[in-house]
């Protein structure tokens, strides 16, 4: 019989993990010697923490953890299912949030569904449905669209597009950035969408530090003009627009 393929999610940064991830996630992770993870070096921290409420069922330098990331070739996956194939169970962990999702994973996983492998999602953060839910834009049909293209003269045209294509079906557009370019991304958006449109900036989410606000392309235009940025540099975040 197959092992399951657990998708275990992490915290949304530095806390308590008990926060965040149920005790059942955290139980069902410590009984595990195989992890697949972006990072062995976090993933392995990780496990740490997970070990402070529950005991690991193996020393933490016995447990394996092989790793997948963009650099990973797909003729490299079935390796990492082999495991699973002999009966063994598997964790498939995130460095944030969820797995598979705005992370690597997804391949691996829908090769698992081709090989019969079991897959099971546990309970945990995802930095782009608690920004919809927090935003106050329409959660009923939204698009996430990952990271938009770095070139300015190309990212605007996609926040165009997006902005069209959200006034078009009433659909909430949501996407991310790397941490040091959010005020690019901010500015972009401000300049380049039509004022009445609805922007959320989340950050943060489930830290301390988090934030989350929502007001119109043209007060976010006013607020970058005077020099007033969110506190969000070098911070995760995520952005969402609605055009009303």
């Amino acid at each position: 019989m197959n092992g399951t393929l657990y998708l275990i999610p992490n915290s949304l940064g530095p806390g308590a993990l008990d926060e965040v991830l149920p005790a059942s996630v955290r139980e069902t992770t410590a009984q595990l010697d195989y992890f697949i993870a972006e990072n062995a070096k976090t993933a392995r921290a990780f496990l740490k923490l997970v070990s402070t409420t529950h005991p690991l069922g193996k020393p933490l330098q016995e447990i394996e953890i092989c790793e997948l990331n963009i650099n990973t070739a797909a003729s490299e996956l079935p390796s990492l299912l082999a495991p699973l194939l002999a009966g063994r169970n598997a964790g498939l962990v995130s460095e944030a949030g969820v797995p598979a999702v705005a992370d690597p994973g997804a391949d691996l996983v829908r090769l698992a569904h081709q090989k019969n492998i079991p897959v099971k999602p546990l309970v945990g953060p995802s930095s782009i449905l608690l920004a919809l839910m927090a935003s106050g834009l329409n959660g009923q049909s939204f698009a996430f669209q990952g990271y938009l293209p770095t070139d300015s003269g190309q990212r605007a045209n996609r926040l165009r597009q997006l902005e069209q294509r959200s006034r078009q079906e009433k659909q909430t557009q949501i996407f991310i950035e790397t941490p040091y370019r959010n005020e690019v991304m901010l500015e972009a958006i401000a300049n380049h969408c039509t004022s009445s449109t609805l922007v959320t900036v989340a950050t943060d989410l489930t830290l301390e530090t988090e934030m989350v606000r929502t007001q119109s392309a043209q007060v976010w235009k006013n607020e970058i003009t005077a020099g007033r940025f969110p506190d969000f540099k070098k911070k995760p975040t995520v952005f969402l627009l609605l055009a009303i």
